[in-house]
């Protein structure tokens, strides 16, 4: 069994190559049950176990599972909040393959899950991105959605300003500006896109700051219990989701209006399912405000590990 290293993904994955996988692995056939979720009592804010099986039945047969810990509160202690491996085995025999360094796998995933999303939300023109949070899937989701949309600036907003400058100061996207709100309303308002991948429990955007024709990227909330964005920015876009299943369980930007009434099933449109299929249409106008929320899927995990896997044997 091969042991992959958090290098050895960034060598050989390209933000393109992954988006036009996970575009393929969205229509093809892959068994994906729904992720185990389970609460880690701890003094502070509670942590989260995840388990991410996922399998595949076409021409080369692949198993995976990702194992997952969230612990908010590791960053008083200097710690990254997130840590994983994903474990991929042969489809044919069971036999393990690889143990793949999961923080990055899944950055990775993430971030092109929501460029794939954005090649049918986002407007064909946007080029500012407004990036909210700046931990380590920022500068994946800045790329990302780079490679999809012609981005020229960039703004960064964090709680923690110091971050947000750090993160520009690391940022290596040619052509692109780079600068740090002042405010979140102010960013927000300017923004054609807004990604948010945050470990936020309170709304964080406002629906009366998005401008007509913008796309709103929510990443970071994974309970129900997590918001990164208010009522009034859900009832006003064009709702989409990584997966139905998925959001309707487990995300706190979708639970939470249904629960209140203030948008009920019909108002999520389609998932990444039905766009890359194209069973429902995406942004059906430039004044539309569209919204996307990711929870995250094993098919996406199985997707970047068989890439990594494929482009280090070769």
């Amino acid at each position: 069994m091969r042991v992959i290293s958090a290098d050895d993904i960034q060598n050989v994955l390209t933000y393109r190559a992954l988006i036009d996988a996970l575009a393929d692995a969205f229509k093809s056939d892959i068994a994906v049950p729904v992720r185990h979720h389970h609460t880690i009592p701890q003094p502070g804010a509670d942590a989260t176990l995840l388990l991410m099986p996922a399998w595949g039945d076409g021409e080369e047969r692949y198993i995976g599972c990702k194992i997952v810990t969230v612990f908010p509160d590791n960053a008083k202690v200097q710690r990254p909040s997130v840590h994983g491996q994903y474990l991929l085995l042969s489809g044919e025999t069971g036999e393990p393959l690889a143990m793949i360094e999961g923080r990055t796998l899944t950055a990775w995933r993430t971030a092109c899950a929501s460029a794939l999303a954005a090649r049918y939300l986002a407007r064909e023109d946007a080029s500012h991105l407004v990036m909210v949070g700046a931990g380590a899937l920022a500068p994946h989701l800045i790329r990302a959605h780079a490679s999809v949309r012609p981005i020229k600036r960039v703004t960064l907003w964090n709680r923690t300003r110091a971050r947000a400058i750090s993160l520009g100061f690391g940022i290596a996207v040619a052509g692109i500006e780079v600068d740090i709100a002042e405010t979140l309303e102010e960013a927000v308002k300017e923004a054609d896109i807004v990604s948010c991948a945050t470990l936020s429990t309170q709304p964080l955007i406002k629906g009366a700051w998005l401008k007509k024709g913008a796309h709103l990227d929510l990443v970071g909330g994974f309970t129900p219990k997590m918001r990164e964005a208010d009522d009034q920015a859900v009832k006003r876009a064009r709702i989409f989701v990584d997966t139905r299943a998925g959001a309707a369980k487990e995300a706190g930007d979708i639970v939470v209006p249904t629960r209140k009434k203030i948008i009920d099933a019909t108002a999520i449109k389609g998932d990444l399912f039905d766009l890359t299929r194209g069973k429902v249409k995406g942004r059906t106008s430039a004044s539309q405000i569209t919204l996307f929320k990711s929870v995250g899927s094993a098919i996406e995990d199985l997707t970047a590990a068989i890439l990594v896997w494929k482009g280090l044997a070769t």
